[in-house]
């Protein structure tokens, strides 16, 4: 039985970043040009930083797919970075001459050890006993989720043999909310497309992109609120059997270990709260033999499998803890108070957030899905899967 799951690797100034994935059975077509369409997807949006301008992010299979057709080998995947160009030196895996003031100055002029609140820096640098604060950021940095939204690529292209199609919007930036939005799907997946901010309320996408503005302005960063759903999904995917195998608390693992995510909802979400059993319970209707339902509080999953409505997750993603205006924070090597260490920063990327979320989702669904129907081939599966 295929188990789809995969592992990077790669810093946010190194050489690339690089994927392999395992459990992707035989005859899935892979196209390469829409793993790069999907990069850029996270790339754009009002509010990205600097990075956006340097790195124009393209995918290169490097093995695992023939003629543009999976083998069911393991898939290597490489996203260059173009930055690296100007870090060659601080960012060499090979042991540097330090006694050479060149390259001393050069390492040296990357370091820091000034603390940023709200990162991993600290935390890290106990937990891997690290004097330069650099060790941490590279690895750490929100960089790591290009190679994942390209493994999520794949996926959703897997996802896509069986008509299952996922996508995603910003119903929130800082305290302005979307209201006016399509209650179609398809309606509320174009809106979002076309908008940058990924958001289907035209009205709140100005008033977002000038709280944007005025954030940066005053040298701060804003957060928000996405929305993802995946739809057709046939019925058991997860578990009741086993915590583990539940597929909400996949997906609230998967949402909530995006960098920044610090809240993941599932249908109703906190609403739920307020929501009567009368209210909140999606009653089942059936009508020529067909079952269907009036309201999806559930978001889709009952029990820990989904239920064949839209799978609905929200997440919510905290401001940047990096900002030209610094925290206070502490010096780890000189033991004194001081102001953050800034590195280059968005100011908000909450719609880039929600395309990594999309990329995240579509992992834990395809296997699933894989754990249900799967097979060796695409033709297998097909089989099961009419069965």
């Amino acid at each position: 039985m295929s188990k789809f799951r995969f592992l990077t690797s790669g810093e946010s100034h190194g050489k690339c970043l690089d994927a392999i994935i395992e459990g992707v059975p035989s005859g899935f077509r892979i196209d390469e040009d829409y793993i790069n369409a999907e990069l850029k997807r996270r790339q754009v949006g009002y509010g990205r930083g600097k990075r956006m301008q340097i790195e124009s992010d393209k995918c290169e299979i490097k093995s695992g797919v023939r003629l543009g057709y999976t083998t069911g080998a393991p898939i290597c995947i490489e996203i260059k970075n173009k930055d690296f160009e100007n870090w060659q030196i601080p960012m060499s895996t090979k042991e540097l001459d330090l006694k050479n003031r060149e390259i001393l100055k050069l390492v040296a002029d990357k370091s820091f050890t000034k603390v940023r609140p709200g990162h991993a820096d600290y935390a890290g640098a106990v937990k891997y006993k690290l004097e330069d604060l650099r060790d941490v950021l590279e690895r750490s940095s929100a960089r790591s989720t290009a190679i994942e939204v390209a493994v999520g690529a794949i996926a959703k292209q897997m996802l896509k043999e069986f008509s299952i199609i996922g996508f995603s919007h910003v119903t929130q930036i800082g305290n302005v909310r979307a209201d006016v939005l399509p209650q179609s799907y398809t309606l509320l997946k174009e809106s979002a497309e076309h908008s940058e901010l990924r958001c289907a309320d035209d009205i709140a996408t100005d008033m977002m992109k000038e709280a944007i503005d005025d954030a940066k302005s005053d040298g701060d960063t804003l957060g928000g609120k996405f929305e993802v759903i995946f739809g057709n999904l046939p019925v058991g995917l997860g578990s009741h059997v086993h915590w583990d195998r539940k597929l909400d608390g996949r997906i609230a693992q998967a949402v909530m270990s995006i960098p920044a995510v610090k809240s993941v909802e599932i249908g109703a979400g906190i609403d739920a709260a307020t929501l009567t059993g009368s209210k909140m319970h999606d009653e089942l209707f059936i009508s020529d033999g067909k079952i269907y339902r009036k309201t999806n509080n559930a978001g889709g999953i009952e029990g820990g499998m989904s239920n064949g409505e839209p799978i609905v997750v929200k997440g919510v993603m905290k401001a940047i803890p990096t900002m030209r205006t610094p925290l206070k924070t502490v010096d780890l090597y000189k033991k004194e108070q001081t102001e953050a260490h800034f590195e280059r920063s968005d100011t908000c990327a909450v719609p880039a957030c929600a395309v990594v979320a999309e990329a995240r989702i579509a992992c834990i669904l395809i296997d699933a899905f894989l754990e249900k129907f799967g097979g060796d081939s695409l033709k297998e599966i097909k089989k099961n899967y009419e069965k």
